[in-house]
């Protein structure tokens, strides 16, 4: 089946994942303001930054799916948060059904990887969203703070970088699981072929045995004749 890595990065972090990945599992990584014609793969790794609140630019993508029926995908978010904080998963995960479609949300494999920021690198526009949201987040009682809440505080107009591509070990090992299940289906096919070609060569061996014997026969009767 073909592969291919899809990845929205606004900053880099995100393209970070979707090239270690690349090299890991040898699949091309390709920016989705690039990709062409999606319907064309049936693994489809997308990997896409959480920015307010949305999965960059897997609507877009993702929603040019036409059958899906025979298709093989995976979902990789990667946000500041702590992706193993439970509240942090659900909120991302009722943003991700805000943005696919059910049939795709219940097919698809869905992952979470931690990031980074560097505020430097902003533009003027992203700086001032954040400004915002940090501020209004600095109002929020310390009890009533989720883990995107306190990541965004601890991080605030600094430069972070919680990438780790150990993380990748969980997706890596369920791409393993499709090519398994993709050998195992070859490997009954080689078998049933095999044991036809058995089946055929007993036959073959039982036929010569016939014709053998019934020259023996034929020529047995015709000396007693």
């Amino acid at each position: 089946m073909s592969s291919i890595i899809i990845y929205g990065s606004k900053y880099g972090t995100t393209k970070m994942y979707a090239k270690e990945l690349s090299k890991r599992i040898n699949v091309e990584a390709i920016s989705y303001e690039k990709l062409n014609d999606i319907n064309k793969y049936n693994k489809i790794i997308y990997l896409g930054g959480l920015y307010a609140g949305g999965v960059l630019g897997m609507f877009k993508t993702l929603k040019k799916l036409n059958n899906i029926s025979n298709k093989k995908i995976i979902i990789a978010t990667v946000g500041l948060a702590d992706p193993a904080d439970e509240t942090n998963i659900n909120n991302i995960r009722n943003n991700i059904k805000n943005q696919i479609s059910k049939e795709i949300y219940e097919k698809a494999k869905i992952f979470h990887l931690r990031g980074g920021i560097d505020y430097s690198k902003l533009n003027l526009a992203h700086k001032t969203m954040m400004k915002l949201l940090y501020n209004a987040v600095k109002k929020i009682p310390e009890g009533k703070l989720t883990a995107e809440n306190k990541a965004m505080i601890e991080t605030y107009n600094k430069k972070v970088d919680f990438v780790d591509f150990s993380s990748l070990g969980k997706i890596i090992d369920e791409i393993q699981k499709w090519l398994r299940k993709v050998r195992e289906s070859d490997g009954v096919f080689v078998c049933i072929v095999r044991e036809s070609k058995r089946h055929a060569l007993d036959l073959l061996m039982c036929l010569c045995y016939f014709s053998y014997f019934n020259d023996i026969i034929s020529t047995t009767k015709k000396s007693n004749l």
